[in-house]
């Protein structure tokens, strides 16, 4: 006996859909309409990428950090809703965030 039996068994009364209709995936982190800034500065010599202008929760901010940190492997922060990148990433983080959703906009360099 299969899973499909099994569910079935389970919930006689449900009928699967038949054209494949998958609901929508919602968005990660909140989208604006505001772009989102990506600068590029050194600071005591190293380089950094900042990234300003967003305007969801901290929550949010914090959890974009996160995933920008683990998807690129380097150190970063968030301060005064700011995130610091730990060198010079703009481009593969500009395609991090257009493929969410965000608009942005390369300021510096």
């Amino acid at each position: 006996m299969d899973l499909q039996d099994q569910l079935r068994n389970l919930f006689p009364d449900h009928q699967p859909e038949k054209d494949g209709n998958v609901p929508e995936e919602k968005p990660k982190f909140w989208l604006q309409d505001e772009p989102i800034l990506c600068k590029y500065e050194k600071r005591k010599g190293k380089p950094i990428t900042i990234l300003e202008g967003y305007q969801g929760s901290d929550s949010d901010l914090k959890a974009m950090a996160k995933e920008l940190k683990t998807l690129l492997g380097v150190g970063g922060t968030t301060k005064n809703d700011l995130i610091i990148i730990q060198g010079d990433y703009r481009d593969k983080i500009m395609d991090f965030l257009k493929e969410n959703g965000f608009k942005t906009k390369r300021v510096g360099g």
